[in-house]
């Protein structure tokens, strides 16, 4: 059997932007995504009279990838999330030592 390093991609966004961050990340390779509603707290509050703006409703997208396709997708959900810019949300990438039950082929 050959090894396989995979990842996870955990990207926390707004309500409401997670259609295109999956649709992004399943164009650049990965094959599907988890995805999960939560709250946020502190930054509205830091931000003052601006954090209102911001919904604390979040939608947290988990997606497995290949260590070789990993790279893109993440760029992709960056990308598709505007993670670039203030207030957007974040994404980060855990190594994992193993999975079980994932495709890898």
């Amino acid at each position: 059997m050959e090894s396989v390093n995979p990842n996870l991609i955990t990207c926390i966004v707004q309500r409401g932007e997670s259609n295109k961050v999956v649709d992004a990340a399943m164009a650049a390779g990965a094959q599907g995504a988890t995805l999960y509603y939560g709250r946020g707290t502190g930054i509205r509050e830091k931000l003052g009279f601006a954090g209102r703006f911001i919904k604390p409703e979040k939608e947290i997208i988990l997606i497995i990838t290949k260590d070789e396709q990993t790279s893109a997708v993440f760029d992709a959900v960056v990308s598709a999330a505007q993670l670039d810019q203030p207030g957007r949300g974040f994404a980060f990438l855990h190594k994992l030592d193993r999975a079980v039950g994932f495709l890898m082929e």
